[in-house]
């Protein structure tokens, strides 16, 4: 003990007094700016042209609480926007272009329409909300991890429209991880086994696995400085609160040959082998408060004053605490407190996040791990005004674990800050998915529950993005209003919005989703083509006579909406589901008899149509996911390295999480999903699947190019085939 009292003597010295952290690249820091007109106008300027942005005059408001104000008057020409955040100017912008002249900004494209006579449209608006929150820290592995400036730059713009202002980002987490741990004097060899490819980040932040798909190429950390410099600016020039990782605890194995006498306690996740599992600084180890403050004056010193630092320790884990309960309590307690002053201490300021959706639903042996009690304990030492919790997944306490809402189970979360939230996708599945009157409905009970006390924001935590855009159009109005949501007058205004009709049989097209697609909630919609073929699984995928009905009828509004691409992309998304639900029919014979080719032959034909259908759709293509992680090599060694671990995230994924991010993406479907059922199909001995492990391990190593040739087409083309398959 008394080396490593000394050891930590060292520490404390070397990084506390002497000041060795030091910004890398001396950059300047932008600095926060809650109002700021020519930021929110360079917004409009990128999404609509500068012509048509310089057609919005923006005056400042103000208001009597913390929460965002803006109102809406056509003037003498001109849109008058006053607001008193960045955030309301840019939301009021939005507000008129969607509710006044029907347009719409969306991930799969955007339709602006600004009539030569502004039509005269007012509005007055205030949000329930002081934060309107956005992003899982899970989707900076399933969407953002190879995301490019200009990709980040348009979601930035995205956001800003949307009202939305507390963005969960990567913070270049491993970039600083990588010097603290450095200077505290691990190897570069020992740092690389701790950190896992790009894509698995988000799991090596939570502790869940390390190592996994590395080591990195040597030039990552300088690019991960660079783009979060560009992320950071952007966002704090439109007044946003980004939310950064901290130090939660996790360490390399190797801290011990530094620190002897250090207490580590091991963590287990997801089926990994021991090698690739976490180990976390015991919560009495002056270690932990030590390296966090270091962390966090590191990445200071790098980007600048941040308020808000995220650190999960056990995230969907076991707690490595004693079995007796009163000591249970007093180590979470000091865990808590642990991670809290770890921030604190090299930030005064700071507000400590953490993720809340693990409390209501982890169990070890069938028992509840964070009963009331426990969690009070973690947070117990922490000021109310010092914590914030992400209560993410609402609609799961209803849909899934059909308990009640975790903001009541846990007493509005102590008199804690924070934030409901969804959870509307898992790992970035593409299936039209949802419950539109559930999400427009559900929030207003927080809003209106009496013993809410601290509730500070509202927003969604998708684990994947760009896919079901209509979800999250409906999700960022309901956090600018504190009503309930009326589901048809909204949809009346999406569909003249997005395609520029309206009319009685697009109305029944949507009438038949809401009560298909888009009025039933599944956790994990795939289907069964995209299952290992010797697993005995089967298609989740809404599967209704509405949902068929509606395809149907939403095709038949094809001329009105000809010209339109919005129509044409999720007329792409309907038809291949439509066409993916049949070859799962197909599948389903084949299984049953083996001979019966027909029907197998029947299901590659419908795969192979519905992967072209999709080589015309903007983002759902695999073509596009390997552009983005090849760019980041230097080098074709590089490049074929960030490929193949982009590639494995959303297929084998890497122990027992198989199969948990597959996407309905051209290239995918193609070459990866066919193949597969088709080495199936030739395999004699099919209980074997040791030769499909081999095969996919193959094709996530080797460099990937489309052969998928575009339908001159798209519409003509599932006109067509829903003629042959009319009958479903």
């Amino acid at each position: 003990m008394r080396k490593l009292f000394f050891c930590i003597l060292f520490i404390t010295f070397n990084l506390m007094v002497c000041g060795t952290f030091t910004p890398s690249s001396g950059m300047p820091v932008q600095k926060e700016t809650d109002f700021n007109p020519a930021t929110a106008r360079e917004v409009l300027s990128r999404v609509m042209g500068a012509q048509a942005a310089n057609i919005f005059v923006f005056k400042k408001g103000f208001a009597t609480n913390d929460r965002s104000t803006y109102s809406i008057k056509t003037e003498n020409g001109k849109v008058i926007i006053t607001g008193n955040t960045t955030e309301a100017l840019c939301r009021g912008c939005y507000d008129f272009l969607k509710n006044g002249c029907h347009s719409i900004v969306s991930w799969s494209g955007n339709r602006i329409q600004f009539p030569k006579t502004l039509p005269n449209y007012t509005a007055q608006v205030e949000s329930p909300f002081k934060y309107h929150y956005y992003f899982n820290v899970v989707t900076h592995g399933y969407t953002t991890p190879y995301w490019d400036w200009s990709r980040w730059e348009k979601e930035i713009d995205w956001m800003a429209l949307h009202g939305l202002n507390m963005p969960l980002i990567p913070g270049a987490h491993e970039a600083i991880l990588y010097r603290t741990f450095v200077k505290l004097g691990l190897t570069k060899e020992e740092t690389d086994t701790y950190f896992t490819g790009p894509a698995h980040f988000p799991w090596n932040r939570m502790g869940n696995i390390t190592g996994w798909d590395g080591p990195l190429p040597a030039s990552y950390f300088d690019k991960q400085i660079k783009l979060t410099h560009q992320i950071l600016d952007r966002m704090r020039a439109l007044g946003m609160k980004p939310i950064v990782p901290a130090f939660a605890g996790f360490v390399p194995e190797a801290i011990k040959r530094l620190y002897p006498d250090v207490s580590l306690r091991q963590l287990s996740w997801g089926g990994f082998d021991k090698k690739y599992q976490a180990a976390i600084l015991a919560p009495d180890s002056k270690l932990f408060r030590i390296i966090g403050a270091a962390y966090i004056r590191e990445w200071e010193k790098e980007f600048g004053k941040n308020t808000f630092y995220l650190a999960d320790s056990f995230n969907e884990m076991d707690v490595p605490i004693s079995k007796d309960p009163q000591k249970a309590l007093e180590e979470l307690s000091m865990f808590g407190n642990s991670v809290y002053q770890s921030i604190t201490d090299a930030n005064p300021n700071a507000v400590w996040v953490m993720q809340g959706w693990t409390f209501p639903f982890f169990r070890v042996k069938d028992e509840l791990l964070w009963t009331p009690q426990r969690l009070n304990a973690l947070c117990s030492k922490i000021p109310d005004d010092k914590l914030l919790i992400l209560d993410l997944a609402n609609e799961y306490n209803r849909l899934t674990w059909k308990i009640d809402p975790s903001w009541k189970m846990y007493e509005g979360f102590f008199g804690k800050m924070w934030i409901y939230s969804f959870i509307p996708n898992m790992g970035g599945k593409v299936p039209l998915n949802g419950m539109l009157d559930l999400y427009a409905s559900m929030p207003n009970e927080a809003l209106t529950y009496e013993k809410k006390r601290n509730l500070k924001g509202f927003g969604f935590a998708p684990e994947g993005i760009e896919n079901n855009d209509i979800i999250y159009e409906l999700l960022s109005d309901i956090s600018w209003t504190n009503k309930p949501i009326n589901v048809d007058h909204w949809l009346d205004s999406y569909c003249l919005s997005r395609y520029g009709s309206n009319s009685p049989t697009m109305k029944q097209a949507w009438k038949c989703f809401r009560k298909s697609c888009f009025g039933t909630f599944d956790n994990h919609p795939r289907f069964t083509y995209q299952f290992r073929p010797t697993e005995n699984e089967s298609g989740s995928v809404n599967k209704s006579k509405e949902f068929f009905e509606g395809v149907r009828l939403f095709m038949q509004c094809s001329k009105e909406c000809k010209g339109s691409k919005l129509y044409t992309y999720d007329a792409i998304e309907f038809a291949a589901q439509y066409l993916g639900l049949i070859a799962d029919e197909k599948l389903a014979l084949y299984k049953k008899n083996p001979n019966d080719q027909k029907s197998f032959n029947e299901a590659m034909d419908l795969m192979t149509e519905i992967d072209r259908l999709f080589a015309s759709h903007p983002n759902h293509r695999l073509s596009r996911w390997v552009s983005f992680a090849r760019k980041w090599g230097d080098n074709e060694k590089e490049s074929d390295y960030y490929e193949s671990n982009a590639k494995r995230l959303i297929t084998t994924w890497g122990g027992d999480v198989n199969e948990y991010s597959a996407r309905t993406w051209s290239g995918l479907i193609k070459d990866y999903y066919k193949q597969r059922w088709t080495l199936f199909n030739t395999s004699a001995d099919k209980e074997n699947k040791d030769k499909l492990l081999q095969w996919e391990e193959a094709w996530i190593k080797k460099p990937w190019r489309s052969s998928t040739a575009q339908f001159k087409d798209p519409i003509e083309e599932i006109n067509t085939i829903l003629k042959t398959y009319k009958d479903y």
